[in-house]
């Protein structure tokens, strides 16, 4: 049984790597997605970055399958999963701060469609990142909360396409 599971898995990241990044990080969206329906949560600005991100990752693997170019595809997926690392530890760092210095934080005040729409896409992603009280809470958790589940999923999906397209990137 073992050995059935671990070719099955050697063959999905041989033969079908883009197709499964697509879907898994299209489907870390959609879990996402209805955890905010089911369970009444309300997502802050820099949550919605985070799903906008990890958007980017299933668009730049979708790229990559259909422009037949490896070295594309991977430093799309690569780039992309460095920006949710970036995200992701920005956000886990303004939820261990401490409460005087959160207070001080000035953005995350809109949701992140309404900063768009106001300020422009450049300045809604810096008002964002600048962070703000609603992106400090801890909201629900299983082990980890939806900031340190981003970290790790942006970690593998990093790891897992470097690992996939050392060669090709010449790593």
């Amino acid at each position: 049984m073992y050995k059935k599971i671990s070719n099955l898995i050697k063959k999905i990241f041989q033969d079908y790597y883009e197709v499964a990044v697509a879907i898994s990080a299209s489907s870390i969206i959609l879990l996402a997605i209805i955890l905010d329906k089911f369970m009444y949560l309300q997502a802050c600005p820099m949550c919605i970055l985070t799903r906008y991100v990890f958007g980017l990752i299933a668009v730049s693997a979708i790229v990559g399958i259909f422009l037949k170019s490896k070295l594309i595809g991977g430093l799309l997926m690569a780039l992309s999963s460095l920006i949710g690392l970036f995200v992701s530890s920005r956000q886990i760092y303004i939820q261990n701060m401490s409460i005087e210095q959160i207070a001080e934080l000035s953005g995350c005040g809109m949701p992140f469609h309404t900063q768009v729409e106001y300020f422009g896409l450049i300045d809604a992603i810096n008002n964002t990142l600048a962070g703000g009280p609603s992106c400090a809470e801890d909201g629900w958790r299983f082990v980890f909360n939806f900031a340190e589940w981003g970290f790790i999923f942006f970690s593998i999906f990093f790891i897992s396409t470097i690992f996939k397209h050392r060669k090709v990137l010449k790593i």
